[in-house]
């Protein structure tokens, strides 16, 4: 398969085809070592030549894993010890965004990339992958769901190429299960380890996709109110925190619906309401003018509606 492009990089004969030349930019690599060499095709390939910095950030990683002269720390690290790291460095990632913060983004995204170098580093230590066969796969995963972009498919919307890329996981999936000799489901490959207001948006939608779906919000919202009297006659009832903790989840997986069906992001839209939160009590702290420790809930109340309508101007 071909593309059109002017390709600045060192690249072998095996890894491109070449034809003619042409003198427009449309491309770059950000794996490759930077030297102008412009061309009208080239052929994707699965190889690739490291970047000086990509290759310095793999040697420092596998100088902190060695053996000899090593960082103690890092060679006490496992996989499991280090995945909490990686969910952090994701999240602190987010934050950056949220903030638009463009200078923290590039420092976090560096320590995200590190994550993923470390990982690759202790699956390179048990001859299971390295490195290059992380970006490969994603190389190779990329154009496999790309058709319209790296072959000959024809997709016009992002809303027609968000469908055809889910059917695209949803085949690759079924083939996963099917060469493991496993049940396969439309809620196969859901990853339980994601938060769980993600985890909740991402089995609705998958659910949605096979047409198990409320027709309109107003149904969950419906359903909202029904989990709500739920969790009302539960502590009226006096119940214990098991039922409660259950209705509790009912009450959230509903609202994680509503949000769904009004297309709005559940965990982008709590990480809003906890920043409102968070600069509200400051500026309720800031109005009562003394410790807020010593202050009543009287006048904690007073100060917070104070804010609010101060946040509305």
């Amino acid at each position: 398969m071909r593309i059109s492009a002017t390709f600045t990089s060192i690249i072998t004969a095996t890894h491109c085809e070449f034809s003619e030349f042409a003198s427009i930019d449309v491309y770059r690599s950000p794996f490759v070592r930077i030297a102008p060499l412009h061309l009208d095709t080239f052929s994707i390939s699965k190889g690739f030549v490291m970047t000086d910095q990509t290759q310095r950030l793999l040697d420092i990683m596998a100088q902190l894993r060695n053996p000899n002269g090593g960082c103690p720390w890092d060679l006490e690290q496992s996989f499991e010890t280090i995945a909490p790291h990686t969910i952090e460095e994701a999240y602190e990632v987010a934050d950056a965004i949220s903030e638009n913060d463009l200078d923290s983004l590039k420092d976090e995204l560096g320590d995200l990339l590190f994550q993923v170098v470390y990982h690759a580093q202790l699956a390179s230590e048990l001859k299971a992958f390295d490195y290059n066969d992380v970006a490969q796969a994603i190389s190779d995963k990329m154009i496999r769901r790309h058709p319209h972009v790296f072959g000959d498919q024809d997709i016009a919307t992002a809303e027609a190429q968000t469908e055809n890329w889910e059917k695209h996981k949803a085949a690759e999936r079924k083939r996963k299960a099917e060469e493991a000799g496993e049940r396969h489901s439309a809620l196969s490959g859901v990853t339980r380890g994601l938060p769980a207001l993600t985890h909740a948006l991402k089995l609705q939608n998958r659910a949605a996709r096979v047409g198990f779906d409320w027709p309109s919000p107003e149904g969950v919202i419906a359903k909202v109110r029904e989990e709500v009297s739920e969790v009302e006659a539960e502590v009226s009832q006096g119940s214990d925190k098991d039922r409660l903790a259950e209705e509790i989840g009912d009450l959230l997986f509903s609202c994680v619906n509503l949000a769904r069906k009004l297309s709005i992001d559940p965990e982008t839209a709590l990480r809003k309401a906890n920043g409102k939160f968070e600069h509200r009590f400051e500026h309720m702290e800031d109005l009562l003018g003394k410790p807020v420790e010593e202050a009543s809930l009287e006048e904690m109340d007073a100060r917070w509606n104070e804010a609010k309508k101060f946040d509305r101007k």
